[in-house]
C-alpha cells in the first residue's frame, strides 16, 4: 500500500472515531466559537440564488446551512466530509431546518462528481487534512466550472496561534508519546506557509490567488473548556489512553496553562488565520506555453 493511500486511510479512521464524534458532541460549542469564520465566509462568497455550491470538508453543516439559506431552485448547496458521524448530523440540522441542501459522506477527491458541477467551491477549515494537496484541488479544479470561485480560511502558524497549542505543550512533561505536528503535514497548521498554498493552488490549476491574513476572537464558555482540551488536538488523541491518576494530574496542569485566555465566565483567544480566493481559469484565460 502507498504512503497516499495510507494516509487516506488514517484521515478516514480519525474522523470517523474519536474525532469526529468529538465534533458532533461538541458542534454547538465550536459554531458559536468559530461563527466569525463562518460569517465571514457566507458573507463573501459570490451567490447567486441559482448558484450551485460545494462545501468541502462541511463538518457538521452549519456553514453549508448559512449559504444554502441564501439560495433557491435551481441553486443548491452541497456539503461533502469523510465523517460518517459529522454527516449524519449535519442531515439531522437540515431535517430540522429545511433548505436547498445535500450532504454526502465521501472523499471530495474520489467522488463522482460531473465535470464543471459547481459554481462556487468553499470550506471553513476543511482543506488542511488533503494528504496530496495537488491532486485535491485539480479534483476541486475539474468540478468547478470556468470562472469558479474558490474561497476558504485555514490557519496561520502555530506561533500565531498559541492558544490551539497550549494543551500539548502544558502536558508534554507528563507524555512521552504525545504526537507532534509535523510542518506541512495534513493537519490544522498544514497550510500556515501562504507561499506553499499559492504554489499548491497554481499547480492545481486555480488562477488570481489571493491569500490574505484575517485574524478574528473567538469566545466559547469556560465550562467547556477541560472537555475541549481533552478531546481535540494531539493531546484529545491520547488522553483517553491515561489511567484516573495521570488525567487528573494531565487536567490540572493543562486547565492552569489557560488562565491566561479566562476572562470570567469564558474563554477569550485570537484566531490567526489565512482568507484564500482563487478563481477557476477558463481554457482561452490560460497563457499557452
Amino acid at each position: 500500500m502507498d504512503s497516499v493511500r495510507q494516509a487516506d486511510l488514517d484521515q478516514r479512521a480519525r474522523w470517523n472515531g474519536l474525532a469526529g464524534r468529538a465534533w458532533v458532541d461538541a458542534r454547538e460549542v465550536l459554531d458559536a466559537m468559530f461563527r466569525t469564520f463562518a460569517d465571514l465566509l457566507v458573507d463573501s462568497v459570490t451567490v447567486r440564488r441559482e448558484s450551485v455550491v460545494l462545501d468541502v470538508g462541511c463538518g457538521t453543516g452549519g456553514t453549508t446551512l448559512a449559504v444554502a439559506r441564501r439560495l433557491a431552485p435551481p441553486g443548491r448547496c452541497t456539503g461533502i466530509d469523510i465523517s460518517e458521524p459529522m454527516i449524519a448530523a449535519a442531515r439531522e440540522r437540515a431535517e430540522q431546518a429545511p433548505a436547498p441542501v445535500d450532504f454526502i459522506c465521501a472523499d471530495v477527491q474520489d467522488h463522482p462528481f460531473a465535470p464543471g458541477t459547481f459554481d462556487v467551491i468553499f470550506s471553513r477549515f476543511g482543506v488542511m487534512f488533503f494528504d496530496a494537496p495537488v491532486r485535491a484541488f485539480t479534483a476541486l479544479r475539474r468540478i468547478a466550472r470556468d470562472g469558479a470561485e474558490l474561497r476558504f480560511v485555514s490557519w496561520r502558524h502555530p506561533d500565531a496561534n498559541p492558544f490551539m497549542t497550549t494543551a500539548e505543550r502544558a502536558a508534554a512533561p507528563y507524555l512521552s508519546h504525545l504526537p507532534t505536528r509535523e510542518p506541512d503535514a495534513p493537519g490544522q497548521f498544514a497550510f500556515a506557509d501562504r507561499h506553499r498554498v499559492g504554489r499548491i493552488l497554481a499547480q492545481s490549476g486555480w488562477a488570481d490567488v489571493d491569500i490574505r491574513p484575517v485574524d478574528a476572537e473567538c469566545v466559547f464558555p469556560e465550562r467547556a473548556l477541560v472537555d475541549y482540551f481533552t478531546r481535540f488536538g494531539p493531546l484529545g488523541s491520547v488522553f483517553g489512553q491515561l489511567d484516573e491518576n495521570d488525567r487528573a494530574a494531565v487536567v490540572e496542569t493543562v486547565r492552569a496553562a489557560f488562565d491566561g485566555f479566562v476572562r470570567d465566565a469564558e474563554v477569550r483567544f485570537t484566531a490567526a488565520c489565512w482568507l484564500v480566493v482563487a478563481r477557476a481559469p477558463a481554457a482561452s484565460d490560460i497563457p499557452e506555453q
